[in-house]
């Protein structure tokens, strides 16, 4: 690790385990399979709530409320934070059929960012606040595993989409890549 003082900033180089895993393009092939695997059940997950008569229909909000309305009742038993059943009650049912088209389509456009590699982090982000939200609400499912997986491709953003469309997109948005050579 190279450590060294610029100014009054002082930098602490990275150790080799986190300089490959987040800095490396050799990782990526790691990544890769990780975002797939996510951006997958995100896409399937949201792709069946666009379709659904409950979620983006007629009934759109009826799923939304009666999830949210299970959410409460946990609340009762204390598997449900105080200040986020407020949250449920007060913000999101009365909004209810807004905040289902935000779910479906958020779920849909999450897993399209991490299949095609672009925004990566960005992507990650929002599946992350998602998979917390529903945590929040007393659902375990595959939600802390989906979390957790959404965490590290935040951390390696710079290489999570080199195989995916990033590689050409982080550039264009000022993106530092650059060849070291030795």
């Amino acid at each position: 690790m190279k450590q060294g003082r610029f100014g009054s900033e002082i930098i602490i180089g990275e150790n080799p385990v986190s300089r490959f895993l987040f800095t490396n393009t050799r990782s990526a092939w790691i990544w890769l399979i990780l975002r797939l695997y996510l951006g997958w059940a995100w896409l399937t997950a949201g792709w069946g709530k666009v379709g659904a008569e409950g979620w983006t229909g007629a009934n759109a909000g009826a799923a939304v409320e009666g999830y949210m309305g299970g959410a409460l009742a946990r609340a009762g038993e204390g598997d449900v934070a105080v200040w986020y059943a407020w949250f449920l009650e007060t913000v999101v049912i009365p909004n209810a059929t807004p905040f289902a088209y935000m779910v479906a389509w958020g779920e849909v456009l999450v897993g399209l960012g991490l299949i095609a590699g672009l925004l990566t982090g960005i992507a990650a982000f929002f599946g992350a606040l998602m998979n917390m939200s529903f945590l929040l609400a007393g659902t375990v499912s595959s939600n802390p595993v989906m979390f957790m997986i959404a965490i590290l491709l935040i951390l390696a953003w710079k290489v999570a989409g080199w195989y995916g469309l990033d590689r050409w997109a982080l550039p264009k948005f000022g993106t530092p890549w650059q060849r070291i050579s030795k």
